[in-house]
């Protein structure tokens, strides 16, 4: 590149992974953050280096206290927030829970201090709305066998 052309300015996006797990009735599990109002589903932004399945495994790790193998993505959602900036999002399949590992849940008190299986016909009402369209999109991209590619929670 010469010094007469202008430097391109690539996308920086924070990076972050989360996972869908179930219960034997097909409800979604969901987490409520301590420093915000709202649920979430388990999972948070990448640490440097870290591969998004390797970042969505350590999050269920520190939130919950279990470490259930983390199945295939479902989604990768590209979803820049006004305030925060360029973000692509990764949502893996965590399958359904076993009664064993339903029963190792501990949530950690000082990101999540409660958890919850909801319909997912409930996220709406529970979930911001970017967040919510992305899990729903994930769960009918697990129902169907897919992966799909996202912009604002929106197939593409």
């Amino acid at each position: 590149m010469s010094d007469s052309q202008p430097q391109e300015v690539v996308a920086q996006p924070r990076t972050a992974a989360g996972v869908l797990f179930f219960d034997g009735d097909n409800r979604v599990l969901l987490v409520k953050p301590t420093y915000k109002s709202g649920w979430e589903i388990p999972g948070g932004y990448l640490h440097a280096g870290e591969t998004p399945s390797e970042g969505a495994a350590r999050e269920v790790k520190e939130e919950l206290g279990i470490t259930p193998p983390i199945g295939r993505l479902l989604v990768a959602d590209w979803a820049p927030h006004p305030a925060e900036g360029d973000k692509l999002l990764f949502v893996f399949d965590g399958g359904t829970l076993p009664a064993d590992e339903l029963n190792r849940i501990a949530v950690d008190q000082v990101e999540i201090d409660e958890y919850a299986f909801h319909a997912i016909d409930q996220v709406d009402t529970l979930l911001i709305p970017r967040l919510a369209r992305r899990v729903r999109a994930a769960a009918d991209s697990r129902s169907r066998g897919s992966t799909d590619y996202l912009e604002h929670g929106v197939p593409v």
